[in-house]
């Protein structure tokens, strides 16, 4: 079995103090060419990528980005720019270009920085920065163990993608001119597998991965490949479905999607348009009442974790539904003061949405579902936020008697989010902790299954 190890060296980076300089000569910059507000942030990543395909090497990548970016604002006049010079010129010539777009735009009264009251004011260490120096060799030997032990599942894997590892770390400092600063570093890694398997004339592919902060806590390459394998060979003997309206249990890894359409209804743009269905339902019931869904922005090792959102407001822990009934929108400041309300520290969206699990794992679900669809593919993106309206191709299982009888695609799974958020008759503790929405799977009463 592989070894995930690692000497740990740290990346070569530039000191923190060093980037906490250049913001603060930036917002002297601008503020020195009149801007009444200023906000600066910069950025460095590293990374590491080796895609190795039937056990030669395919790709091997390294970057190293850097880029600074500004916005200011001039008595409501907003104007941005950005730039990847770091040379003093290069960054001067940046902050003129930002001052004078903002010279020529129209004024908007709910345009400026976040209120000074909200910013963040002790940056907590949320344990997000955990660097893996790897040899390169060792990275395409864990990619290639990845790829063959996902290879080795069944004869009937004819073909691959590829197994990939991949390696970030970050760092980034944001400052403006309330006299918030702020800086951190981050790292991500991720091992993957897809591969093809054959049956007859049908041809199925599937995939697995895992992505964590650390690299010490990734599974193994031959467990993410297995599980690959695995999920490739059980597509295999796919069968048509008719029309009909069944029960269905959305798979965890794609039940983040549904939350994700309800991040989508209750966000700042899309109720300040009323463009959504969700509009002017703050203390009305959305869900169930047993569901709870919160955020938890400072979970330390979490891949959605933050101390601040990219305006500089500390981040919180905060319900947005509980007891089935909707606590709060999402809203940044600009969203907020459309809407006559404060900023929800949410400005680059959420930070691990959680939604609390039920007490069943996903044969439990199934059982309980008894006879309907699993679904474990989402294609396409037919969902319409303004009405609610649900629409998407699919495949999974077919499930009877609570146990999966064989594989189907070529459905679409349809209904109305308003009745599919009340439908959601349980969900599994099954919880995939591999994003930024944590939540395991969910059955939902009934849905429309369109087949051939």
């Amino acid at each position: 079995m592989s070894e995930i190890q690692s000497t740990a060296i740290e990346p070569d980076f530039p000191q923190q103090s060093q980037l906490e300089e250049m913001v603060h000569d930036v917002i002297a910059q601008a503020q020195k060419l009149g801007a009444d507000g200023v906000e600066a942030g910069v950025s460095i990543d590293a990374g590491l990528s080796v895609t190795v395909r039937l056990g030669e090497t395919e790709t091997l990548e390294y970057n190293r980005d850097r880029g600074l970016g500004l916005t200011v604002y001039f008595d409501h006049r907003k104007g941005s720019a950005s730039t990847a010079d770091f040379e003093p010129a290069g960054i001067s010539a940046t902050v003129q270009a930002a001052c004078d777009i903002a010279r020529y735009t129209n004024a908007d009264p709910c345009a400026g920085l976040a209120d000074a009251e909200h910013m963040a004011r002790v940056i907590p260490d949320l344990d997000l920065y955990h660097p893996w120096q790897l040899d390169v060799d060792q990275a395409i030997e864990l990619a290639r163990d990845c790829e063959d032990a996902a290879r080795t599942v069944d004869e009937r894997i004819v073909n691959s993608e590829g197994g990939t590892l991949s390696s970030y770390t970050g760092m980034r400092v944001s400052a403006n001119s309330h006299g918030f600063l702020g800086g951190y570093r981050t790292s991500r890694h991720s091992l993957s597998c897809s591969v093809v398997g054959r049956q007859g004339e049908e041809m199925q592919r599937d995939h697995w991965y895992v992505g964590t902060r650390d690299y010490r806590d990734l599974a193994t390459p031959e467990e993410v490949g297995r599980m690959a394998g695995d999920r490739t060979v059980r597509r295999l003997g796919t069968r048509r479905l008719s029309t009909r309206q069944v029960p269905v249990i959305f798979a965890a890894d794609v039940a983040r999607g549904l939350f994700g359409n309800f991040i989508s209804a209750i966000k700042g743009s899309s109720l300040y348009r009323r463009s959504s269905f969700l509009v002017d339902h703050l203390g009305k019931q959305v869900f169930p009442e047993y569901l709870h869904i919160h955020e938890q922005p400072l979970l330390k090792k979490a891949l959605g974790s933050a101390p601040y959102d990219s305006e500089g407001v500390a981040t919180r822990a905060r319900d947005l539904v509980l007891d089935g009934v909707l606590q709060g929108y999402v809203l940044d400041s600009y969203s907020a003061r459309r809407l006559g309300m404060q900023t929800t520290a949410n400005a680059g969206g959420v930070r691990n949405l959680t939604i609390d699990p039920g007490e069943k794992d996903l044969p439990g679900l199934l059982q309980a579902m008894g006879s309907g669809l699993l679904v474990t593919e989402l294609i396409g993106f037919g969902v319409n936020i303004l009405t609610g309206d649900y629409s998407r191709g699919a495949a999974g299982f077919w499930v009877e008697n609570g146990e999966i009888q064989y594989p189907v695609d070529e459905i679409t799974v349809a209904g109305n989010l308003r009745d599919m958020f009340m439908g959601i008759v349980e969900v599994g503790n099954d919880v995939d902790l591999r994003g930024n929405v944590r939540c395991g799977s969910v059955l939902i009463e009934q849905m429309t299954v369109a087949g051939a």
